[in-house]
């Protein structure tokens, strides 16, 4: 017998005729009136064309047709109970896909906290995704968000501090040794990431104090600027891990830059996300 999807409320009280015997008693057991009960089976039998049940005073016998029509839908039952576990079970376990944003500079700080994750979780499958612009958690195109800057306002996000990033300028020994130290900003070279960093407080800085003719370089390749940098054509932003051999020349407080962890309200409370924000939550963010 097709079971249909559309039929299941109607199917599910015929089950409780059959397992009770009586109108009263199934509708007592569903939390319904008898009425309901009633209309519901000749609805079912009206669409089913044939008749389920036997009415006597005593109650409500199946004929051939309802004692197949409850050998289906038992095993339908059934079936749904042992998926929902399932999913239940899957929900519990921290694998499958994990999708995490952020800006490429934070790799360093991030990655020893996401690769610890990975291997306590073997079965996580992580897509770990950097780009300048807002990916949209609301439609789904990541788990967990860092983001840098003010505090995100966006409706159904939770947001949770992760902690500061700190902001430096770095130049080369070779620069330094050309161009003097950095004392007048003014006065020096830069290669600086474009408009996609203009909100950040070290950028709103710059940009108030450096002249347009001093930007030597204007890109949003991390690796491009640090090739520039290290060449000793210009100063700029590096995250500390990856200005190994260069020379700090200016860092100061107000270009610290607040960091936030940024879900979804439906996915917050699921394992692997829980499992995630632990471990970012846990990252080193002196490191930047």
């Amino acid at each position: 017998m097709h079971i249909m999807v559309g039929n299941w409320d109607d199917i599910r009280v015929a089950l409780a005729v059959a397992r009770t015997g009586t109108v009263s008693a199934a509708a007592e057991a569903l939390g319904v009136h008898h009425a309901t009960v009633i209309r519901r089976i000749d609805a079912l039998e009206a669409q089913l064309q044939s008749r389920l049940f036997q009415r006597h005073p005593r109650g409500y016998a199946l004929t051939d047709a309802g004692h197949a029509l409850l050998k289906a839908a038992t095993e339908a039952d059934e079936r749904f109970a042992q998926m929902a576990a399932q999913i239940a079970g899957a929900g519990d376990r921290i694998e499958g896909d994990l999708v995490i944003t952020s800006l490429p500079q934070f790799a360093g700080m991030v990655m020893p906290a996401l690769i610890g994750l990975m291997r306590l979780h073997p079965g996580l499958r992580l897509r770990y995704v950097t780009d300048a612009r807002l990916f949209r958690l609301d439609a789904g195109e990541a788990h967990v968000a860092i983001r840098a800057g003010a505090r995100p306002t966006e409706p159904d996000y939770v947001i949770r501090p992760m902690g500061t990033a700190r902001q430096s300028l770095f130049a080369a020994r070779a620069y330094l040794d050309a161009h003097g130290p950095v004392t007048d900003i003014a006065a020096h070279l830069f290669a600086l990431p474009g408009p996609e960093a203009k909100g950040s407080p070290v950028m709103r800085w710059l940009t108030e104090r450096v002249p347009a003719a001093n930007l030597v370089m204007i890109s949003n390749d991390p690796e491009a600027r640090e090739a520039v940098i290290r060449a000793g054509l210009a100063i700029g932003m590096l995250a500390p891990d990856r200005a190994k051999g260069l020379v700090e020349v200016m860092c100061l407080p107000e270009w610290d830059s607040r960091l936030w962890l940024v879900t979804h309200v439906d996915l917050h409370r699921t394992p692997k996300v829980q499992a995630a924000l632990a471990a970012l939550r846990g990252s080193d963010t002196r490191a930047l």
